[in-house]
């Protein structure tokens, strides 16, 4: 699993708030033959009347679900047409279909708050996605906000993939012009989200450089990898199409896209954490197979005077080495204190023959004082077959590295 991400710090304080979900078409056609519909139609089409939920009055009104196609659509061929279905807290089980204009005479749609758009990607069968109505929930618990699917089934529901990628273009350009009518009447680009699937991710990218980046966030879930694995960056998503842009890669081994197209979340990681943005995050490399090596480092220290060090671990097997470098936070050194640290190693050296450590102070006027290791134990996480390894009472100098033997552990150490 890859997870890449972002860029700028001012629009993450915003980003749970603006969540506007994009789907497919949302009513439910019961015959095998259904007109062609213009590409970029606003026209109301007739909602699936068994579904109901309360009106501005207090009287039942029909909900506008997602269409729901068969397969005899998608021999047949469909034609794009773009629906928006909106959820808010107010109606999280019942959608209403928002007009490309006069958003802000829509009695739902409230402006000020941050807007999700979720758009789904290829469809080959024509039924909606499973998890539209989920996604769309946990948003909706978790801010007040709209959320708005993309309902583009008709153009995503054909069995020729090639023609539902051709429409990811007519459809950005649609939500492009939907999003541009929000701004008009009020709303922040930076208060955007677009959470894309699939095709739908590219999608989401292709609207983000319509809008020249300035939307606030693009999160990628599996992009589509057919048609997108070779192509340059301005043809598929791409991480200057907003201002922050994160992508989840579960599936490259068949139909996902291979490589890195969000930001490295690296630079942003204090800050991410420090306002309540991220609670858990984990590093994996650049390339193949995007896993590092984890240990779990335990050290006691015993030294006569107080010393704030980032800590250096090496480890080595012949002439390759792997370093992984502490970096969270300065570790508190002095006398008889325990700190237990997570290191992540890039390579993964199967016989470790040798460990170095460095403790750097930062100081570099006077005299270096000394560390001492009472013990150091490395416990591999992933890898619970291997060996922990120990080292007992060595003596070390601020900035200054010392390399050890490991020696196995005593499992009741």
């Amino acid at each position: 699993m890859l997870f890449n991400v972002w860029r700028h710090i001012d629009p993450l304080r915003r980003y749970r708030k603006n969540i506007l979900v994009i789907g497919s078409e949302v009513l439910m056609l019961r015959s095998a033959w259904t007109p062609r519909l213009p590409c970029c139609s606003n026209s109301h089409l007739t909602p699936d009347l068994h579904d109901v939920g309360p009106g501005e009055s207090g009287t039942e009104e029909p909900c506008d679900n997602f269409t729901d196609l068969d397969l005899s659509h998608c021999f047949m061929g469909t034609s794009l047409y773009v629906r928006l279905l909106l959820y808010t807290r107010s109606n999280p089980d019942c959608g209403r279909e928002v007009a490309h204009h006069r958003l802000s005479s829509q009695p739902l749609l409230d402006l000020r708050r941050p807007t999700a758009f979720v758009i789904h990607g290829y469809r080959p069968t024509g039924a909606p996605p499973i998890w539209i109505n989920r996604i769309v929930r946990l948003l909706a618990e978790q801010e007040d906000m709209n959320v708005i699917v993309v309902d583009w089934n008709r153009g995503a529901a054909n069995l020729n993939y090639f023609t539902a990628v051709t429409y990811t273009r007519e459809a950005a350009l649609n939500l492009t012009g939907f999003i541009r009518t929000m701004q008009e009447e009020g709303a922040s680009l930076s208060s955007i989200h677009l959470i894309g699937v699939s095709l739908g991710a590219h999608l989401a990218g292709f609207v983000g450089a319509n809008l020249k980046g300035a939307i606030g966030r693009i999160t990628g879930l599996d992009p589509a990898g057919p048609m997108f694995t070779s192509a340059a960056p301005e043809e598929r998503l791409d991480p200057s199409d907003a201002m922050f842009v994160d992508v989840l890669h579960t599936d490259m081994n068949s139909f996902g896209l291979r490589g890195a197209h969000g930001y490295n979340v690296s630079p942003w990681r204090d800050a991410l954490v420090k306002m309540g943005q991220t609670k858990v995050f984990f590093s994996t490399t650049a390339a193949l197979p995007y896993q590092k090596l984890s240990y779990r480092v335990d050290m006691v220290t015993w030294n006569q005077y107080l010393r704030w060090g980032v800590v250096y671990i090496r480890l080595h097997s012949g002439r390759n080495f792997t370093e992984a470098r502490i970096d969270h936070k300065l570790q508190r050194l002095e006398q008889y204190t325990s700190t237990r640290l997570l290191a992540q190693f890039d390579e993964d050296l199967q016989n470790v023959q040798k460990i170095s450590v460095r403790i750097n102070t930062g100081n570099i006027i006077g005299p270096r004082y000394k560390i001492r290791l009472l013990r150091i134990r490395f416990t591999p996480l992933e890898r619970p077959d291997r060996p922990v390894m120990c080292r007992f009472d060595i003596i070390m100098e601020e900035n200054m590295e010392v390399a050890f033997r490991p020696l196995p552990c005593d499992s009741r150490l």
